[in-house]
């Protein structure tokens, strides 16, 4: 290898193949490392493959084939040559990195140029170091590709028969998720303090249930709600926060899950509404019948949250062309959100709440308009409001949640939930006595739908779970029991 390096850097031909190749392979190994969850995606793949590999290689051939008919670009082909290599590699890096733009461009147009008339003469030391350089995101990326191969989804496996349940009710189901939006008890007390009773009174006139004290079993959001469509505990699939990304549980969410699969096989179509592609990044929609956004609406850059649909028009036009199928619509509106994740905003815990109480209040202006619109249309609904986590009040910044704490009240504001359900009779009272946390919520609906109250034997433990950074040992630790008080247990590999 040694002298296979040291043949290369003296030899005086040139290599256009590894002189575009260097230029590309850090940025591309980089993106897929960085963007694993997304990168599955073959049209990502193709893409970045074209961007990163395909493009050098056609630009630096371009050049070597004009420099042997101009004797200008052959006095300076080296000098142009480095260039060429230089500017490549740090416009690649710039674009994956999300940094491009005109400043920055024309920083490193000007910069690569003078420093190529410097350093032409070890353009080959320079592609070695750059394909050296590629080496550490290939092994991170290929370590990640082998725990996702290697990885399993048993957990998604029931521990009974509830997959090949038949539904004895066929009402439309409608899951609004509210995000971050904090159970109506929690809102009274704790960091929250705050007197949501209006908007209690408007979902009791339309005939809601409110389950107080309902939480969720994880946070964020991905791991939430993969648990909920899950129906089981999934425990994170990891002892770091930096690798859960790795796991999937997006196209969980989006694609392979129990509760799709059950509502297709007692023939619901389904529908997904989202503001954001966050749920879809990376994935070829299959589970979902339909979807409001398409994933070729979805940059290429996007982290998730650079779209803002709007839910509302969108749904509409959907819920009025309803025939006599039974219908299952999943949306997701990203209110009242939560507390921001600056972690230079210490101190700045009261600011947060207010500008969260403030979000809060939309929230409930939008779901007064949802509700209004599925109850015209569709009045003998099954209309569930279900949060996917708590805002975080209390904290700094959410990251501050990861921080060990045997603080009752911040605990509860980062897993508290709103539950809200408009149940189209009053039978629902023999199914949800136990419902108290997001894991258990779509066995409990499939239970009354099937007026099958087995499946209830088999409801899942009403713990929530946390990943810990700091204060404790890095892992996944029980913070709340299912007797709903605060732990602190940590979480072996095995489970």
């Amino acid at each position: 290898m040694r002298a296979a390096v040291l043949n290369f850097i003296k030899s005086k031909k040139d290599n256009v193949l590894l002189t575009a190749f260097s230029a590309g392979a850090y940025p591309f190994f980089r993106y897929l490392d960085t963007h694993f969850y997304i990168a599955g995606s073959l049209r990502h793949i193709i893409f970045f493959t074209f961007l990163c590999v395909v493009c050098p290689l056609i630009i630096i051939s371009l050049f070597f084939l004009l420099s042997k008919t101009s004797k200008l670009l052959l006095k300076y082909k080296n000098v142009l040559f480095t260039f060429l290599n230089l500017i490549t590699f740090v416009t690649l890096i710039l674009i994956i990195t999300s940094t491009y733009n005109k400043r920055y461009l024309l920083y490193a147009l000007v910069g690569t140029f003078i420093l190529s008339f410097l350093i032409y003469k070890h353009l080959k030391k320079i592609i070695v170091f750059q394909l050296v350089f590629a080496v550490m995101p290939l092994v991170a990326f290929s370590t990640k590709l082998f725990k996702s191969v290697k990885d399993s989804d048993k957990w998604l496996q029931q521990t009974d028969h509830i997959k090949s349940v038949v539904f004895k009710k066929k009402p439309n189901i409608y899951v609004i998720q509210p995000d971050g939006y904090a159970n109506f008890s929690e809102l009274k007390k704790g960091y929250y303090n705050f007197n949501n009773s209006k908007f209690e009174d408007v979902l009791k006139q339309n005939k809601f249930k409110l389950y107080n004290d309902f939480r969720s079993n994880y946070v964020p959001t991905v791991y939430s709600n993969s648990s909920m469509f899950g129906m089981r505990h999934h425990y994170y699939k990891a002892q770091s926060h930096a690798e859960n990304e790795t796991y999937n549980f997006r196209n969980i969410i989006v694609n392979q899950n129990p509760v799709l699969d059950i509502l297709k096989a007692n023939n619901y179509q389904t529908h997904l509404f989202l503001q954001e592609p966050y749920f879809i990044l990376g994935n070829e929609l299959k589970g979902f019948d339909t979807c409001n956004i398409s994933s070729n609406e979805v940059s290429y850059f996007s982290n998730g949250f650079d779209l803002d649909r709007n839910i509302t028009e969108d749904f509409e036009d959907l819920i009025k062309q309803n025939g006599n199928d039974a219908h299952f619509f999943f949306l997701e509106q990203l209110q009242p959100w939560h507390i921001s994740n600056n972690k230079q905003q210490e101190n700045a815990k009261e600011k947060e709440r207010k500008a969260y109480l403030e979000r809060l209040v939309d929230a409930n202006l939008w779901l007064e308009n949802i509700i209004s619109l599925i109850n015209t249309n569709d009045p003998n609904a099954l209309i569930v409001i279900v949060a996917d986590h708590g805002g975080f009040v209390g904290f700094n910044y959410e990251s501050e949640s990861r921080t060990k704490t045997q603080d009752r009240d911040l605990t509860y504001s980062a897993f508290t939930s709103a539950l809200a359900i408009k149940w189209p009779d009053d039978s629902a009272k023999s199914y949800d006595k136990d419902l108290k946390t997001s894991v258990n919520l779509f066995r409990t609906i499939f239970s009354y739908l099937s007026e099958d109250i087995s499946f209830l034997e088999h409801l899942q433990k009403d713990d929530s779970y946390l990943i810990i950074e700091n204060g404790a040992p890095k892992g996944v630790y029980k913070v709340i029991n299912d007797k709903d008080y605060i732990t602190f247990d940590k979480l072996n590999s095995k489970n």
